[in-house]
This record gives structure tokens, sequence and C-alpha cells, in this order.
């Protein structure tokens, strides 16, 4: 498969390593990309320009902001003494992966659920997708959530049919399923090959930890929703009819098709692996 590159399909960008059970780290963010595909067109409201004001001369020349750190959230070292073998090439590490995964999901799940190639390029790729206005389908590591938009009818209203919801179960109990601790200190292991693979992207000097932390901040302040969810179908794509639901992140409005059970379940795992990737 093709690399992707940061110029590719905007706006919104594109977007084991041995037996190590890190995946769901990507789950708990891609069972969000999982359903981003096919259902929903989205749009980038457009925002006026603001003129800076022009800065009062002052008495005595003001102190300089801090700079912005280069490294917000560095990965947590293991510890001391602590002996792995060598990591593979980022190139050579698809076959690892399709042994450490299906070996941790169960092999149908595995077969039903991901894209069995380029996994950590297209884990980084979507982690970096998430907060942006759009999620390009063919950068994700997982496949599409299955079946058919469900629909159902408020008064005049097309809205979200709960129905919808059930879709995303498998997904969900799959991220559940594994323990936070133990895939988030597998993640850090692997932690070379994410930032090999960022750099790669198009992000050369910034740190893939950091945006990670980003994707999963933008994805725990998705709006908590209880009631009908109204859309609107333009030709062949449906869109939310609130203006505020439709310009938010494709991460976000991903969480809001989920439906909000399944969105709260997504939230408990991914602040559990946010405390552990910034400690």
């Amino acid at each position: 498969m093709e690399k992707w590159t940061v110029q590719d399909d905007r706006p919104g960008n594109l977007a084991p390593v041995s037996s190590f059970p890190w995946i769901p780290v990507m789950l708990a963010l891609a069972v969000a990309g999982g359903g981003l595909a096919y259902y929903y067109g989205t749009r980038e409201a457009a925002k006026p320009l603001t003129p800076k004001a022009e800065a009062p001369v002052l008495a005595e020349k003001s102190a300089a902001p801090p700079a912005e750190p280069a490294v917000r959230y560095p990965v947590p070292a293991g510890p001391v003494g602590e002996v792995h073998k060598p990591l593979p090439s980022l190139a050579d590490s698809d076959a690892m992966m399709r042994e450490s995964l299906s070996g941790l999901m169960g092999a149908k799940p595995f077969a039903d659920m991901v894209v069995p190639s380029d996994f950590i390029r297209r884990i980084v790729a979507t982690v970096d997708n998430l907060p942006r206005p759009t999620a390009p389908r063919r950068a994700m590591p997982l496949n599409p959530v299955p079946g058919t938009l469900a629909t159902g009818r408020a008064g005049e209203d097309t809205v979200l049919d709960p129905a919808n919801y059930a879709r995303y179960e498998p997904f969900v109990r799959v991220m559940e399923s594994v323990e936070t601790q133990a895939l988030v200190y597998s993640y850090l292991r692997a932690y070379p090959l994410f930032q090999r693979a960022y750099e790669e992207l198009g992000f050369p000097g910034k740190y893939f930890n950091d945006r990670l932390v980003q994707a999963i901040d933008n994805l725990l302040a998705a709006p908590d929703l209880s009631g009908p969810v109204r859309i609107t179908r333009d030709k062949v794509l449906y869109t939310f009819v609130d203006e505020d639901l439709e310009n938010r992140s494709a991460g976000q409005k991903a969480m809001i098709r989920m439906g909000p059970d399944n969105a709260r379940r997504v939230k408990a795992k991914l602040a559990d692996i946010r405390k552990a990737i910034t400690r």
C-alpha cells in the first residue's frame, strides 16, 4: 500500500511488534474511525479572519511568553535495566502485528475488523486525522462498521435510529476486553515505530505521543447527547442538521453516531489510556 503524506486528502489531512498487546490503544480511537467513511459528509465552517490588535507601547520591555515545549507528553520510561529484543523495522512489522493481533482478538474478530497491512502507519494516520474535519477511509486500520445507517422519524424530522448503535457494539467489546496498563506498557515499548511513522507522514520534529493525547482529548470533548439526533440527506451523504454538530471533528461526529452508551464506554477507556501515557 502506498504511503500517505500530509498533503494527501486535504482538508483534514490523511489522514508488533512481537507479542505486544498494545493494539487496543488504537482500538479505543479507531472504534470511532471504523464508522467514519460512508455515512456522513463533512464540511468545514468558514471562519472570518480577525485582524490582530496592535500591542500597546510599554514603558518597559515585557517578558516574552515561555516557549512551547518541543515535547509536551514524553513517553514514560520503563524500569531501569529492562532489556527487550530489538524492534523490527517499520516496513517489516506487519507479520508480527498480524500474529499478535489475531492471538489477542481471536481469528474471527481479527478477520472481521482489521485491515491486515501497513498497520502502524494506518494507526498513526487515523490518530492524526480524528481531530480534523475529515478522516479518509483508506487510511484507517479497521474495516467499516458493518450494516447500513438506520434512520427513524421524530415528527417531521429524520433522526438517527437507536438501532444503529448496536452496529458498534462488537468493536466496543473488543476495546474493553484488554487491560489498560498492559496495553499501554506495550505501546510504549513499541513507541519508536509509531514515532518513525509519524515523521514519515509529514511531521518531522513533531512527537506522536503528543498528537495521541490531542486526539484523545478531542474525543473526550465530544458532546453527550440524550435526545434525538436530527440528520438530513444531501444527494448521497447524510449530515447533521445541527450546525454545531456538523462542524465538529471527524472523531467527535463518529462518537455521536455510535450512540451515548457506546460513547460513554469508549470515553472511559480513553481516559484510562490518557492517564497512563501522560504520567
